[in-house]
């Protein structure tokens, strides 16, 4: 499988700020790949670059085959960019909005109408095509955004937190449409913040931190990294929690008192199921919930980078755990 995007060594300075230190990444054609990290990891310098809008100081970055330093003109040509904040006229139509873009981009004007009507249909907004974009749900602009950076059929899209504050419906559309681009054949390099998101859709996934890639794989591979599967269990008396901690036993036990919680490696799965009901029965111990789960992608960023408790945040806006007994649920790290 060709790579659609390579970035070899790549370095980039902001006075006294390194932003990317000897950054390596190759995405392959015709998938997802995501790019995780925290605050500050160089993230979105890493797009700008790749998408022509910044040069590097040092290494090679090439997307489509093109060196985007020496044939920035041909790249953008091949690229589409959706940035974090829609890029819309309020007060126009959504399918005048398209046909802005396909002039914009030199279509003559019979081609961006039927470009514009074909994106329409594609995305699922033929119908609220002469509505008012200010009279769109967020899902919907999100939608037409992403139509808009198609307006010229790119070889690669750069989405940037393309789900940023929309609601779960609104997530789900944009990944939905997402799935379709690339089952037309469209390579797709996604930052994001939420770690749910990245599980959902990208085929392999970076890792970068200080401005360095430390990982990268599918995310089966990340999550065997932290570990195997671990049991959870939620307590109905908090004053027990120890107790039965003890009764799990092991050196990885996880205590979280605030919910109850104990987590503990799992790698028999049904067996420690089963062992753990029964030791919780006869010690008298009465437990709301048991499962077993996977390592979850949040348990993989916090491992590999070492983040203290608090500097990452749920999708709903709360205060997360960072424990290894962390529970599933859209999570998001600091952008």
């Amino acid at each position: 499988m060709t790579e659609a995007i390579v970035m070899d060594g790549v370095h980039k300075r902001y006075g006294e700020k390194r932003a990317l230190d000897g950054l390596d990444l190759a995405v392959r054609s015709g998938t997802v790949h995501g790019v995780l990290g925290p605050n500050g990891a160089g993230k979105t310098t890493a797009v700008r670059i790749m998408s022509t809008l910044l040069r590097h100081d040092a290494g090679r970055v090439t997307v489509a085959g093109l060196d985007v330093r020496e044939r920035a003109a041909e790249v953008r040509r091949r690229i589409g960019l959706l940035g974090q904040h829609a890029a819309l006229d309020e007060k126009l139509g959504g399918r005048q909005n398209l046909e802005m873009f396909g002039r914009l981009y030199h279509l003559g004007a019979r081609r961006a109408g039927s470009r514009a009507d074909e994106l329409l249909e594609r995305f699922g907004l033929a119908d609220a095509g002469r509505k008012a974009v200010e009279r769109y749900s967020g899902g919907m602009r999100r939608r037409l955004d992403l139509a808009a950076s198609l307006i010229t059929d790119p070889d690669v899209l750069f989405l940037d937190e393309p789900t940023t504050g929309l609601d779960p419906r609104g997530r789900t559309e944009v990944w939905e449409a997402v799935r379709s681009l690339v089952g037309g054949g469209a390579t797709v390099l996604l930052t994001t913040q939420y770690l749910e998101e990245a599980d959902q859709l990208a085929d392999r996934i970076s890792l970068i931190d200080g401005g360095r890639a430390v990982a990268e794989g599918t995310p089966g591979e990340l999550k065997s990294r932290v570990g195997g599967d671990r049991i959870d269990v939620v307590l109905r008396d908090a004053s027990r929690l120890a107790e039965a901690g003890a009764l799990l036993g092991g050196d990885d036990v996880t205590l979280d008192p605030d919910r109850r919680l104990i987590g503990a490696p799992a790698p028999d799965r049904m067996a420690a199921l089963t062992r753990t009901v029964r030791a919780l029965e006869e010690a008298g111990i009465e437990a709301e919930d048991v499962a077993v789960r996977r390592p979850t992608l949040d348990e993989v960023f916090l491992f590999l980078t070492g983040r203290p408790d608090g500097e990452r945040r749920t999708g709903a806006g709360g205060t997360a755990r960072t424990g290894r007994a962390a529970q599933n649920g859209p999570t998001e790290v600091a952008a």
